[in-house]
């Protein structure tokens, strides 16, 4: 029966998903054209060993929470820079005998706090920030170009697959309609090309894929 449940296996151990999977006949599991999957390496030794000849596809929310963790891991690492030297400041003002005053943006935040409060509005994107979150965003980036430059990035790979979700939703459907090219069908091809303005989306490509390599490859933006 199509598009129903096969198997609910517990755990995500390989060794057990596969012995669970071994239960379906290698014909039917080599049937299978294609696998949606997460990045981690059970998932791909469970889809290698019990589904040989499927096309995997890494989901994209996966990807998009890669690119989102390396962006809370930079805010983080300069949050603990910032706790340590309030830390420091605080034990020269005793030292010294005088009253720690902590410095305090425009908007009211100490630096440990701006960068404690900035974690959900680098997770949206820009047009959704609330008028506070556009203030602090302001005053973090300022202090932290690294940070802003890693948002722009992370917000350039969510667009990227949007986009491309749109154009399989648009193109594909016409692409098939289209008959297998020769003399007669290259005018359809030619008009085709130039009403879905596919140079365009060419350029587009070409500008935002080095981000996606950049992010999911490296880790580290």
């Amino acid at each position: 029966r199509e598009e129903c449940l096969v198997a609910v296996v517990s755990g995500t151990k390989s060794e057990n998903v596969i012995k669970a999977l071994e239960k379906i006949p290698e014909e039917k599991r080599k049937m299978v054209a294609e696998i949606t999957l997460d990045l981690s390496d059970s998932m791909r030794q469970i889809v290698r060993c019990s589904f040989p000849k499927a096309l995997r596809v890494i989901d994209r929310f996966h990807i998009q929470k890669l690119a989102c963790d390396a962006v809370q891991e930079m805010r983080i690492k300069h949050r603990w820079n910032a706790i340590q030297e309030s830390n420091d400041e605080m034990e020269n003002a005793k030292l010294e005998g005088r009253e720690y005053i902590p410095l305090r943006y425009e908007n009211g935040d100490t630096k440990k706090e701006l960068l404690a409060r900035s974690r959900y509005l680098l997770f949206k994107s820009a047009d959704k920030w609330t008028d506070k979150q556009k203030k602090r965003a302001k005053i973090l980036f300022k202090l932290y170009p690294d940070l802003q430059k890693a948002y722009s990035l992370c917000h350039s790979l969510r667009t990227l697959i949007v986009l491309i979700s749109n154009i399989i939703a648009v193109l594909v459907p016409q692409l098939i309609s289209i008959p297998v090219l020769d003399e007669q069908n290259n005018k359809k091809w030619e008009d085709f090309l130039e009403s879905n303005n596919l140079a365009s989306i060419a350029m587009t490509f070409a500008f935002l894929v080095p981000t996606l390599v950049c992010i999911i490859y490296s880790h580290r933006i």
